[in-house]
């Protein structure tokens, strides 16, 4: 299969994706009405998901390293997208939630091999472009999941919405097992597959790690945002659920194909003049939505507002591209399945498997405003991470052996 073929496929599966995650919280308010649930049982929703997908990515990432990664392609979007359409039929609020685990289950398991098996069939100097591409799945499924749950979700119901996006996932599934074929990871034998030590030096690696916990800094802010803004809109803007839901989906659709298309270009074009084109971008983008995200929760004129929330949307999604790709750059390809998994499992236990229940669980104490806005802080400390990243990359000379190898024989 050539490259462009197998981006496709992976990129309609990672739509998918984010559509059956985000779904939800269009349909919050819904949810909560019929089940008489707290902020803080809907927050936990998402944190469950989350607190699955971390565990999970670990076992998927061992695994990956060495058997064909196809096959836990096909299986991962099959499970999550069965765990999705059966959260329509929940009784109740514990059946919900376990379905919501499975989900994290399926979705784990892509998301950790996807990428860096997408990176192996391009060449260095075209892989921050390549993953801001398949990024965009991220604000593009995004939107079309708080859209297509506010509309199903005002017109039929939430279980209608859950139903709705499920289905399809099966299918790519099944196509994924049919035309995606993993070429590096055919036959391997015992002294290519990865040890213990091997996995042990990523620990041991410092702009590795600084950049898992910025990366983790931004993860905290996205994913309580993505959970928490239509709800946020409905109070504050006094529009109705599914107006909340289809204005955010747009300010995400478009802000975030914009920073994240701008991202990946932006990071590739850099790299004609420094190797920490990767870090340069991702720390402008957090130190410039502070105050744009800020100013948007201090107005109380709505068309400013949602001036400024566009605006700190399209510089929030401006590092996805070039994260993955210094991922990529950082680590070695034997375990690269297992440093992606290591790189997911702490971003959400640091990040958003944290952020929904605990803004939840502040605005139920002070308030949805102020929860809001200890949640953008948390940029602060990613700052200084990427700083950190940058630097010990440049000590320990990381990125210059990495840009001196050739692409084919890393």
């Amino acid at each position: 299969m050539n490259a462009r073929k197998l981006f496709w496929i992976l990129f309609l599966l990672n739509l998918f994706n984010y559509i059956d995650r985000q779904v939800l919280f269009s349909v919050f308010p819904l949810i909560q009405q019929e089940l008489q649930v707290t902020d803080f049982q809907l927050g936990t929703l998402a944190s469950v998901f989350m607190l699955v997908y971390m565990c999970y990515a670990p076992v998927v990432g061992f695994f990956a390293d060495r058997h064909p990664r196809q096959y836990w392609i096909a299986a991962s979007a099959m499970l999550w997208s069965a765990a999705t359409f059966l959260s329509g039929w929940a009784k109740n609020y514990a059946s919900l939630l376990t379905a919501r685990a499975f989900i994290g289950v399926g979705e784990g398991g892509f998301t950790t091999i996807a990428q860096p098996f997408l990176a192996e069939q391009y060449p260095k100097n075209k892989r921050a472009t390549v993953l801001a591409y398949f990024a965009l799945a991220l604000p593009a499924g995004s939107a079309l999941g708080y859209l297509i749950g506010a509309a199903a979700g005002a017109a039929w119901g939430w279980r209608v919405a859950f139903m709705l996006v499920g289905a399809p996932g099966c299918a790519l599934g099944l196509l994924a097992c049919w035309q995606v074929k993993d070429r590096e990871h055919r036959r391997l034998d015992n002294r290519k597959k990865p040890g213990l030590g091997q996995y042990l030096l990523l620990l041991q690696n410092k702009p590795f790690l600084f950049l898992c916990f910025a990366h983790a800094m931004q993860t905290f802010v996205l994913g309580g945002l993505s959970a928490w803004m239509p709800t946020y809109f409905h109070r504050f803007f006094e529009m109705g659920v599914g107006t909340a839901g289809t204005v955010f989906g747009a300010v995400v659709i478009a802000g975030g194909a914009l920073g994240t298309f701008i991202g990946g270009r932006l990071a590739d074009w850099l790299l004609k003049k420094t190797d920490h084109a990767y870090f340069a971008v991702i720390l402008a983008s957090f130190v410039l939505f502070i105050p744009f995200a800020g100013a948007g929760i201090l107005s109380h004129r709505t068309p400013f507002s949602l001036i400024t929330f566009f605006v700190a949307i399209t510089l929030i999604f401006l590092p996805l591209g070039p994260i993955s790709a210094a991922l990529v750059a950082l680590s070695g390809r034997k375990v690269r399945s297992m440093a992606f998994a290591f790189n997911i499992f702490l971003i959400h236990a640091l990040g958003d498997a944290l952020s929904p229940a605990l803004i939840g669980r502040m605005s139920d104490a002070v308030g949805l405003k102020m929860a809001v806005m200890a949640c953008v802080g948390i940029l602060l400390p990613g700052g200084l991470f990427v700083y950190l990243a940058a630097k010990y990359a440049r000590a320990e000379g990381r990125l210059i052996r990495y840009y001196a190898q050739d692409s084919l024989a890393e």
